[in-house]
């Protein structure tokens, strides 16, 4: 309910074409109170895309972009964790996307924790940014990168509630 898988990719080079996954999965798990040893996990249905512009969320579905028909989910699994400073980490894991897996490197922010009075149970807050590249995942190749930009910002949102 308070998270958000979010992307933005350049048009033209003149304007940020933002959108969101609405459906998705993650989890976090950890024995470390800090997370330094946290493993993530991400689950999205990429048939839920949405821009706010239903003609180009049908585009983006179809063979040109995702093809949802044939590879209807994107993943990712981290595999280290690294700490930087304070609550910051260099997160690396696996993403798969329209069948083709590679390594990506993104930037991961702790924010903190808050215990629920009335439940006793923890809720955890990330918020995790980076950059990956279109043309590592075969998305959109026949748009040049002077109408879609290479580089494609990603920013997650998430609230982990503890099971423990």
């Amino acid at each position: 309910m308070h998270s958000k898988l979010s992307f933005s990719i350049t048009h033209m080079g003149i304007s940020d074409v933002d959108g969101l996954f609405n459906k998705f999965t993650a989890s976090a798990t950890s024995n470390k109170a800090d997370f330094s040893d946290a493993v993530f996990e991400l689950y999205v249905e990429v048939p839920s895309i949405n821009t706010q512009v239903e003609m180009r969320d049908n585009h983006l579905r179809g063979a040109d972009f995702f093809e949802v028909e044939t590879y209807p989910t994107m993943t990712f699994k981290s595999a280290t964790i690294t700490k930087i400073s304070k609550d910051k980490y260099k997160l690396t894991g696996n993403l798969t996307l329209r069948g083709i897996t590679k390594p990506v490197t993104m930037d991961l922010w702790y924010r903190g924790t808050n215990v629920d009075a009335k439940t006793n149970k923890s809720t955890s807050g990330f918020q995790l940014t980076g950059i990956i590249k279109r043309s590592d995942f075969n998305i959109g190749a026949k748009f040049p990168v002077p109408i879609l930009s290479d580089e494609v910002k990603i920013k997650a949102d998430g609230e982990f509630i503890s099971e423990g």
